[in-house]
């Protein structure tokens, strides 16, 4: 296992199948002396009782428990070790795995190995994944040209394969650290050099590895951490509220001041929380760690954590440029709705356009309407609400974004530059919320005193739909109930707006009141015609983590953002539909 107290690197490690990766990682594994007790010799007993020749990609096999297929299939995190530090290598077998890892596992690998067959030469998925490594923004990687013994140690095959590929890799804007001819299978210049190579002067690969400067080592970059979740304990009146994620760039230590986006909400950090650790003041770059704050501020999973006076923020936007790597069963096309993992927050949205498309191993570009599988594109995103994030150019691990079709993880890519920034309303909720005054009562004080949970019900249709008096009918029978409510019309707030004509600028108006209205513990009722996904959006991005119930009356419209749909014919229940459904939801309770 990994000593959390020595210096540690992430690798990946790729290449086309049965050049000879997972040989690669077997060598590192057995000649590191990293195995498990007693593991390299049961492998070598289970193949003579089998007959079959030992190969040192068992080793990796055996770890997984997939020997009898005889190939990879998974990826897989090894642990092995040097007199410098421990390494984590990422065994990524084929594209999907990068794509699944881009915001998890690969996405944190500081450096990369690609094996290239000797023998076989330079195949399409070699150019694939030295295009993947590329967008991933890992600048370390080393080719490894395995299986010299094939050729002879032949250094003009080698420096064949030097040309060919450094070529490629010019074209994708990569500069490789150097190549390095070995034989996994005999072991040459994996760990020392070989007496078949006399014409190699370059370090084997294990001196290359430890050559190489760790990130984690360097904690001078801006502090990124994505938000996984908001953990509270309540055995032995322990009220903390954690929040918990790994730190992708730079360093937090208590007392810093820390402000989350795209929220804008920002509290000083006043502990940090490991387990089953010493307790600690400061923690880096690499470590999954959750802190809490001195004031409690309500965020969500999905936000970025960032020290306030950091001098790169991140961006706030409604959409973005990006180059992306499409491996979905049916082709990316223009105006389809995708789910799209952004660090921790997922979000929906739709491709505005594609503006080019390139063969990833041919670098063949086209204009196109869809993007293809096994191509990359350059394409603009249309998101339904603000998601944060950093530019490929500067901090790429929070750059780097999945796209998931039909429930499975498509296609990947890294964020370019911005587009449709709500500059206005995003500034405007930033400013908000970092000079927001909080009182001495906080929100679950109230919740406790009320018994019920301070909601945003919201109810839309058409303009003769019978919005309003089913919100007035619902306030007042709320109040009956010993509820607290209140009645919001968009007309109160903005005198003179008629119901059928109000616009994005009225919604922010509306959700800003209603803000107020759900920090003091109410059930907030409110009407707007014809709200669209985007009006949706807005209004959840905006009203600081409370829950909206979104209420649909009639037939047409968004009905699949509406959590509630009552048909016209049943208006005359729509009091006791949404009071059942409050309840149901836990929303209010004790004696409703």
């Amino acid at each position: 296992m990994i000593n959390q107290n020595k210096e540690h690197m992430n690798i990946v490690i790729v290449g086309h199948v049965d050049h000879g990766k997972s040989t690669v990682i077997g060598r590192l594994l057995a000649d590191t002396g990293s195995l498990p007790e007693g593991k390299l010799e049961s492998v070598r007993e289970r193949c003579r009782k089998n007959a079959k020749p030992f190969e040192y990609a068992f080793l990796l096999d055996a770890l997984k428990d997939e020997q009898e297929q005889g190939i990879t299939i998974d990826a897989a995190r090894c642990f092995f070790k040097s007199d410098k530090r421990d390494y984590i290598i990422i065994d990524a077998p084929g594209h999907i795995e990068f794509l699944r890892n881009m915001v998890t596992g690969a996405a944190r690998a500081e450096a990369a190995l690609l094996v290239i067959d000797a023998n076989e030469g330079i195949q399409e998925n070699s150019k694939r994944h030295g295009y993947l490594l590329s967008m991933l923004g890992i600048k370390k990687i080393a080719v490894l040209v395995n299986k010299m013994d094939l050729v002879d140690y032949d250094k003009t095959v080698f420096e064949n394969i030097v040309t060919e590929y450094s070529a490629f890799l010019e074209t994708i804007g990569v500069t490789p650290l150097t190549f390095v001819p070995i034989s996994a299978f005999h072991g040459d210049n994996i760990i020392g050099y070989s007496d078949h190579t006399p014409w190699y002067e370059g370090k084997d690969v294990l001196s290359l590895l430890d050559s190489l400067d760790s990130e984690g080592a360097s904690d001078q970059e801006p502090f990124r951490m994505p938000v996984q979740g908001i953990y509270k304990f309540t055995k032995g009146g322990d009220d903390r509220r954690i929040v918990a994620g790994t730190v992708e760039y730079g360093s937090l230590s208590v007392g810093d001041h820390v402000t989350f986006y795209p929220s804008g909400k920002g509290s000083k950090v006043k502990s940090i929380e490991s387990f089953a650790t010493e307790k600690k003041t400061t923690i880096g770059a690499g470590y999954a760690t959750g802190f809490t704050l001195e004031e409690q501020i309500y965020i969500k999973r999905g936000e970025i954590a960032v020290k306030t006076d950091d001098v790169i923020e991140p961006i706030s936007a409604t959409g973005f440029k990006a180059n992306i790597f499409w491996l979905g069963k049916t082709p990316l096309t223009i105006g389809k709705s995708y789910n799209f993992k952004v660090g921790t927050m997922t979000v929906s949205g739709t491709v505005e356009e594609i503006i080019r498309t390139l063969d990833a191993s041919s670098l063949d570009a086209s204009v196109k309407a869809v993007v293809d599988r096994h191509e990359v594109a350059e394409i603009l995103i249309k998101t339904n609400k603000p998601v944060a994030f950093d530019l490929s150019q500067g901090l790429a691990k929070t750059s780097r974004f999945v796209i998931v079709d039909d429930y499975e993880i498509a296609g990947g890519g890294i964020i370019l530059s911005q587009m449709g920034v709500d500059t206005v309303a995003n500034e405007h909720k930033i400013i908000k919320n970092s000079r927001w005054q909080n009182s001495l009562v906080n929100r679950q004080q109230r919740v406790d005193r009320l018994s019920q949970i301070p909601t945003l019900v919201l109810i839309s249709g058409g303009k003769d739909s019978g919005k309003k008096p089913l919100a007035k009918a619902l306030e007042k029978d709320l109040f009956e109930r010993g509820r607290l409510a209140y009645f919001l019309s968009v007309g109160n707030i903005k005198y003179g707006v008629d119901d059928g004509r109000q616009d994005q600028a009225h919604i922010l108006q509306l959700t800003e009141v209603a803000n107020v209205l759900l920090d003091a513990g109410n059930i907030t009722i409110s009407t707007a015609t014809d709200l669209t996904r985007e009006d949706y959006g807005i209004i959840d991005n905006h009203i600081d983590g409370h829950k909206c119930i979104k209420v649909w009356i009639g037939d047409g419209g968004d009905i699949n953002e509406a959590d509630i749909i009552i048909k016209s014919e049943e208006l005359a229940l729509g009091t006791n539909i949404i009071t059942d459904f409050l309840k149901d939801q836990g929303i209010i309770y004790k004696g409703a």
